[in-house]
């Protein structure tokens, strides 16, 4: 029995998170030198979640190449 189309899991359908985690935001407050470890342990600061863009590579053309060579 085969899988329908609409359910299999491409590589490119993983979608990004929006949120960190608690630790997860600390370890990049460290990073922007904002966090303070004697602060206040509630109300830390937002952190933007940084979105990556992929994309799609240009195909080459075996003509063009063949041309080339000759």
């Amino acid at each position: 029995m085969t899988i329908d189309k609409s359910l299999k899991i491409k590589a490119g359908s993983v979608k990004t998170r929006n949120v960190y985690t608690r630790a997860e935001r600390i370890e990049k407050l460290k990073e922007m030198e904002k966090f303070d470890a004697d602060g206040k342990i509630y109300g830390l600061p937002k952190v933007r979640v940084a979105k990556i863009s992929l994309k799609k590579k240009k195909k080459v053309k075996k003509d063009d190449d063949d041309a080339d060579a000759s």
